[in-house]
């Protein structure tokens, strides 16, 4: 057991979050926290955390538990470049690492049998504990796993401080990954990562050793990652075992059979009451309804089950079509920061197609869909009759200082008070929301405010810019039907899969430079790139390994006898530096030998061949690297 919580209530002021918590985590387990916005999923991540207290009942960690918290905006400060901050979580093995070395060296000027000697042994021995138990001779190739599975392959010298929000945050984690806390707290892990890179993540937690604990709405990332759902629902939190998929199946049966158990049980009350009214005033059957009225009065009633939440409902629709070739893109090349993105890029989009727009993080897919939204590019064409709705991921469109129902009825005049407080309903925006000023509601009910905005447009042909951020489940998922029901024309930028593979028909990708669209759904796209990333592997394992036909026209003579020594004296560094590796773990087992530590003079000499053959490795690598 790493964490119980045990009865556990909080609130703040009048309102409670949650009350009867009772859940324990246990080691190695990979938990997903899921519920609406505004149930206290961060407040309970917190809670077992111990960055908050609970109001009543207790939670208990074990003794000395080594925990990671990652904040969805909780980025990392450091003015460290950032290879160096990596470093940094291998401070104490790496200064064992420079102990062992003084510590040879020391041995071999120290008196044999002195009490000094004594000391250095022991403390020799130590550190070789401390070094092997922490696996510190792989250091560096931990922090290049991660750091180039994270996205910063090529800026281990950038200093941390001069970059984004997004970017600090992802350095956090990949700190906690190196740090491999027993069990790590994930808030929204996936924001600001791209399709690429959270697979990459999805693949590293697989194989995490400690336990996981994450607040997620990514769907394809909860049914990759956890093994177990904790739901939170109307202040109380039900367990189910499996994934995300799992748990949607789970939850559904559960709701029908706690349906069937009620109606049964009040179908046996119904039964009692009526016999007891029936007989208890005959005297020949007054006994036996004497005994039906001590088990009605015994019977443990079960509560009514309330039905699932309604999630929100959208609903697009549009007035007329616009013609059949409803957007062209000819020759057009687009900059950032001095920078291309890329160049004479050309694509068309039909009436009623729906694609989705997918890139690493810089690769310029926002700025993409604002061009064409903006319609001041000559190389942009839009079809007659488009009518276009555009969904900005900021809001920024939004007057903070309007209420809700004014930055609709300001926008969209024709509707009655009747339909646009239908409407805000419908979005699951409250009597009491509607009154609000824009600037006070939560990210997820500005985003659905602009969603409802949106729907009044009565667009026919969509461009829409992230849409589910901010959203919880049960919205993205009314969102992801609601535009698949869409008859009109979709443009897109997610980083949601689930919600691309549910909606897209075509896939628009920014990559290296080039724009290219895939006419094919997402699952097809995916398994193309795979394909693609798979074939290039072989090609250059291929290349490598394959040696020059003799009659090869492209080298000379010469040239091929040069390769072929080369090759041949790869092959001799290969074997020799294994060799030599093998020989410095042999030495650096007999040196920690307690019969050799008291040997001053074998010690000694242990200790010169250790220094020999770590020079002899250093020059073979070098030779080796320069070969290659």
């Amino acid at each position: 057991m790493l964490i119980s919580l045990e009865n556990v209530r909080f609130g703040y002021e009048d309102k409670i979050l949650f009350e009867h918590v009772n859940a324990v985590v246990s080691e190695g387990e990979r938990i997903g926290l899921i519920g609406a916005n505004g149930e206290g999923k961060t407040t309970l991540l917190k809670l077992m955390s111990g960055a908050l207290l609970p109001d009543e009942g207790r939670i208990l960690r074990k003794s000395g538990l080594k925990m990671g918290f990652l904040e969805q905006n909780g980025g990392l400060e450091s003015d460290k470049t950032v290879y160096e901050e990596m470093r940094s979580v291998f401070a104490p093995v790496l200064r064992a690492i420079e102990g062992l070395r003084e510590t040879e060296q020391r041995l071999a000027q120290t008196e044999y049998g002195s009490r000094e000697y004594g000391e250095l042994s022991a403390h020799y021995e130590q550190l070789e504990r401390t070094v092997a138990a922490a696996d510190g001779y792989n250091v560096d190739v931990k922090i290049r796993t991660v750091l180039g599975g994270m996205g910063f392959a090529d800026r281990y010298e950038q200093i941390i401080s001069t970059m984004s929000g997004g970017e600090k945050t992802r350095l956090k984690l990949c700190r906690l990954l190196l740090e491999e806390p027993e069990i790590l707290f994930l808030d929204e892990p996936t924001n600001h990562l791209d399709v690429a890179t959270m697979f990459w993540l999805e693949n590293y937690l697989k194989n995490y050793r400690g336990a996981i604990f994450t607040v997620s709405h990514d769907r394809y990332f909860l049914d990759a990652v956890v093994g177990k759902i904790f739901e939170m629902e109307r202040g109380r939190v039900s367990i189910f075992r499996g994934n995300y998929s799992k748990y949607k199946q789970l939850r559904a049966e559960k709701y029908e059979h706690d349906c069937r158990e009620y109606e049964k049980q009040q179908e046996e009350i119904a039964e009692l009451k009526d016999y007891i009214a029936r007989n208890i005033v005959r005297a020949t059957t007054a006994r036996s309804a004497q005994s039906r009225v001590k088990k009605l009065e015994s019977m443990e009633m079960l509560e009514k089950p309330l039905p699932p939440p309604q999630p929100p409902h959208f609903q697009f629709k549009t007035e007329e079509r616009c013609e059949e070739r409803a957007l062209s893109v000819h020759g057009l090349t687009l900059t950032a920061g001095g920078k291309t993105l890329f160049a004479d890029a050309a694509f068309e989009v039909r009436r009623g197609e729906k694609i989705a727009v997918v890139g690493e993080n810089g690769a310029g897919k926002s700025t993409l869909i604002r061009t064409l939204v903006s319609a001041r590019n000559n190389a942009v064409s839009w079809g007659r009759y488009t009518k276009i709705g555009y969904y900005d991921q900021e809001n920024a469109d939004l007057d903070p200082d309007e209420t809700v129902l004014g930055a609709l009825w300001h926008k969209h005049t024709y509707l009655s008070q009747t339909q646009a407080r239908g409407l805000l309903a419908q979005a699951r925006l409250s009597a009491e929301d509607i009154d609000k000023k824009v600037r006070s509601l939560s990210g997820g009910q500005r985003a659905k405010l602009a969603l409802v905005l949106l729907e009044a447009e009565k667009a026919n042909f969509l461009v829409l810019d992230e849409p589910t951020n901010h959203l919880d489940l049960p919205a993205r998922e009314a969102l992801e039907e609601a535009l698949h029901n869409f008859d009109g024309t979709l443009l897109f930028v997610s980083h949601d899969r689930y919600f691309i593979a549910g909606i897209a028909d075509k896939v628009l990708e920014i990559e290296n430079k080039n724009l290219t669209l895939y006419p094919c759904r997402y699952e097809e796209y995916t398994a193309l790139k795979e394909s693609a990333a798979r074939e290039e592997t072989e090609k250059k394992a291929e290349k490598e390994s394959s040696r020059p036909k003799e009659n090869s026209s492209y080298r000379s003579k010469a040239d091929r006898a040069e390769e072929a020594k080369a090759r041949k004296r790869t092959k001799e560094l290969e074997n020799e530096i294994a060799r030599t590796e093998e020989e410095i773990a042999r030495l650096e087992r007999e040196i920690a030998d307690p019969a050799v530590a008291a040997d001053y003079r074998r010690l000694a000499e242990k200790c010169a061949l250790l220094d020999d053959a770590h020079a002899r490795l250093d020059a073979l690598y070098s030779e080796y690297e320069t070969l290659l």
